[in-house]
C-alpha cells in the first residue's frame, strides 16, 4: 500500500476519532479563557466589596 494512501487513511481515522471527542478550536478556547478571566476579576471585586461592607457593618455595631 503506498505511503500517501496510508497517510490519508490514518488522517481520516484520526479526524473521525477527534469528532467524537467534541473538541473545541484553539480560538474558541482562548476566547472562553478571556471571558473566564474577566468573570473571575469581577467576582473578586465583588467579594472585596462585600468584605468591605461587612467590615463597616461590624464596626457600626
Amino acid at each position: 500500500m503506498p505511503r500517501a494512501e496510508l497517510e490519508a487513511q490514518f488522517k481520516a481515522l484520526l479526524q473521525s476519532g477527534f469528532s467524537k471527542l467534541e473538541l473545541v478550536s484553539r480560538e474558541e478556547f482562548d476566547s472562553q479563557m478571556v471571558v473566564l478571566a474577566r468573570t473571575r476579576a469581577r467576582l473578586e471585586a465583588l467579594e472585596a466589596k462585600v468584605a468591605e461592607l461587612e467590615a463597616k457593618l461590624t464596626a457600626a455595631d
